[in-house]
């Protein structure tokens, strides 16, 4: 286990809770519905000369429920509770509070403002199925403990369950156990179903009435969303698997109501038929933005040609960053990759990937599910798999060995994870180390015997509103080959750590843009390792070194073994040094005051403008310069939209003075290698200047071939 201090330790133990468990089976038949029913001999008749009982059971499905407190007249509560069908009978719920609005009332003195009357808004419509609410207005997760397992002859139920609130950017605290005794009543007009409505006191664990609550049937689905499918004119749009699988028959699977928009089908693409990361993500912001995701739970969908960064599919990681600007909702796919014509991709050897029906809308639904909060799940050939490592599993078959469907406990995660880790827009599961609660026997990690994680900085002392970075060496010291990552980027997708600052507060950093469809393990040798390294900015809880002194830098890998998630982790510590004069402590606060620094760092395009700006500010400090002159070098190096590549700016910022980790000289040395840059004068000057570095730094051999070639 990676150290922790005594505080940091105090955060997880109030992680969030667990998802509710399975009730208890019952000995009773369930019923889907309501019913009341008289009781039959079994020779025919109704039994007579005794009482005539009347059974009831809870209907399964999406409840719209209501909890007000005794606290006010202006305090409610709306939401959903969802009941699954099956024998689980697994129950939660989520709670919105409902907005206010204040009123004008003319002043009855002259001369004096107007006085404003509060209203509270009124509730869903129930008529109008599941609900959606405004992501701001979220406030508890209901984990139920106890509900109506059966059938009762009564007209009543206890219902158990815990409230937890949820807090900025990712916290959770319990505010105790409640019970409620939910009665049938008629329901009010709009709902449904008239016998399927109930109401109740809820009692705290004193017994104490704390308030009323009701809950009405309003749809046999658990949650609803509508995919939006937008694409470039010769890209098809993923559907179906030809087989008759589609998005409707995946979200019965797990009790979503999901539509499909055929929104754009002629998408303009801005440099030619591949994608850079940086025009991928200011597409997704405008959809987004012209998106309304307090009134409709939508996840976009962008089928492209081709992907600069990745072969099949991406998306970008919310809980990356504070900053608003990364819409975890959407995600990329290449249409136009060109399969392998190799053994392990079946009878789709040699197809482009669109014409691929199975693979292709796979891979879609495998992205969709990331973009609702799942991670890769090796369990079985089913969703949250990596095409390649199904496809290399059954060689001679694929794909008509995929599994159609998700794992059982992604199932579980997309009907019970609260509203504002699966809705779109909201925050990723975990992105805090209070909220990383143990869902399920999948989500403990265990240590990997054999395996060690060596962390160094690049530099042992970083001026302050500088980016820090540090190398990285999974090495294994065993005596056995062991399953591990072959990349060791953020952008693997199983990199993720924290940073203690001299206070004892910690902050999280993990990937922003996440590789979705790929395996990133493989087999690593005794004695071999794995080198890479890191240039860390900013996290989701802001900048990561935002003060002087001793900073402590915690970093975990982990990685999927056949469903049980292994984990390696090691650390280091750097010196952050106060600013030398007011014109490095204003570069520095433009810098650690703006969270799109840190997309401007990763994307490099020119759509960041505050992102731009801040970076602009840092270069123009010459204690700062060296420490982002390659962030500079490299965003004007790579094309964005109308804009080519400027080689010879970027070789004026990369000198001798310039700081650069490995993975930065590895990934100059690329855009060199692209299009023979390197045979222009500014690419030959860079050329020479990454390989003066990399004679005094620890290269790969793959890395030093690449600079051999320049």
């Amino acid at each position: 286990m990676s150290p922790r201090t005594a505080k940091a330790e105090a955060k997880e133990s109030a992680a969030m809770p667990q998802m509710p468990g399975a009730q208890p089976s019952a000995a009773e038949p369930k019923y889907e519905k309501a019913i009341a029913t008289e009781i039959y001999n079994p020779s025919g008749g109704i039994i007579t000369g005794g009482p005539i009982f009347k059974f009831k059971s809870l209907k399964c499905g999406c409840y719209l429920v209501n909890y007000t407190p005794k606290v006010g007249n202006l305090l409610t509560y709306d939401g959903t509770l969802r009941i699954e069908c099956d024998s689980s009978r697994t129950t939660s719920g989520d709670l919105y509070q409902r907005s206010i609005f204040y009123f004008p009332k003319p002043s009855q003195i002259i001369g004096q403002p107007p006085k404003t009357i509060p209203i509270l808004l009124p509730g869903p419509n129930p008529a109008s199925g599941i609900p959606i609410f405004s992501i701001k207005s979220y406030r508890y997760y209901l984990r139920v403990t106890d509900i109506l397992e059966g059938v009762t002859t009564g007209n009543s139920f206890s219902l158990g369950f815990e409230m937890y609130r949820f807090t900025a950017p990712n916290s959770w605290a319990s505010e105790g156990v409640f019970t409620a005794s939910m009665s049938w009543k008629t329901a009010p007009t709009g709902y449904p179903s008239s016998s399927s409505y109930l109401e109740g006191d809820v009692k705290n664990s004193a017994g104490t009435v704390v308030g009323r609550l009701t809950m009405g049937w309003v749809s046999k689905y658990l949650r609803k969303a509508t995919i939006e499918i937008d694409r470039v004119s010769v890209s098809e749009a993923p559907l179906n698997n030809s087989s008759g699988i589609d998005w409707k028959v995946v979200g019965d699977s797990i009790d979503w109501e999901l539509t499909v928009d055929l929104s754009d089908s002629n998408v303009v693409e801005p440099s030619g038929e591949s994608w850079s990361d940086a025009e991928l993500h200011k597409a997704m912001l405008l959809k987004r933005d012209s998106s309304n995701l307090d009134a409709t739970w939508i996840y976009h969908i962008l089928a492209v040609r081709r992907l600069d960064s990745t072969e099949r599919g991406l998306m970008y990681d919310i809980g990356a960053t504070d900053s608003n600007n990364v819409p975890r909702e959407g995600i990329g796919i290449s249409s136009h990759w060109m399969i392998p014509k190799t053994s392990e991709w079946g009878t789709v050897q040699g197809m482009r990937f669109g014409t691929a029906a199975a693979p292709y809308f796979r891979t879609a639904v495998h992205e969709i599910g990331h973009a609702m909060g799942l991670y890769h799940n090796t369990i079985d050939n089913g969703f949250m798999n990596t095409t390649d490592v199904i496809s290399a599993s059954c060689p001679k078959t694929f794909p008509a060995c995929i599994k159609w469907a998700y794992a059982d406990n992604d199932k579980k995660k997309l009907r019970h994870y609260p509203d504002i880790f699966v809705r779109p827009g909201g925050t990723a599961f975990g992105t805090a180390s209070n909220a990383t609660p143990s869902i399920s026997p999948t989500d403990m990690a265990a240590e990997v015997s054999g395996l060690e994680l060596y962390v160094t900085p690049l530099l042992k002392s970083i001026p302050l509103g500088a980016p820090v970075r540090i190398k990285l060496e999974l090495f294994n010291s065993g005596s056995e080959p062991q399953i591990a990552p072959v990349s060791l980027n953020l952008d693997s997708g199983l990199v993720k750590g924290s940073v203690i600052d001299p206070s004892g507060n910690e902050k999280t950093f993990r990937p922003l843009i996440r590789c979705v469809d790929r395996s990133p393990e493989g087999i690593l040798d005794p004695g071999k390792s794995v080198l890479s390294s890191l240039t860390l900015l900013r996290g989701g809880q802001g900048a990561l070194f935002s003060a002087s002194g001793v900073h402590r830098i915690i970093v975990e890998i982990h990685w999927d073994i056949g469903g049980v998630e292994a984990r390696v982790a090691g650390e280091t510590s750097v010196i952050v040094t106060a600013p030398i004069d007011d014109d490095h402590a204003r570069a520095a606060l433009d810098v650690l005051s703006t969270p799109d620094s840190l997309l401007t760092l990763v994307l490099h395009g020119d759509h960041m403008a505050d992102g731009v700006e801040a970076i602009q500010s840092a270069l123009r400090n010459p204690v700062l310069r060296p420490h982002f002159a390659y962030i500079e070098a490299r965003r004007l190096a790579e094309r964005f939209e109308g804009r080519q590549p400027d080689f010879a700016a970027a070789a004026n910022l990369i000198d001798e003075t310039a700081v650069m980790t490995p993975s930065e000289i590895n990934r100059a040395a690329q855009l060199l290698a692209k299009g023979k840059a390197s045979k222009s004068a500014p690419g030959k000057e860079i050329a020479d200047t990454i390989k003066s570095k990399a004679k005094v730094l620890d290269v790969s051999d793959a890395l030093q071939s690449i600079l051999d070639s320049l």
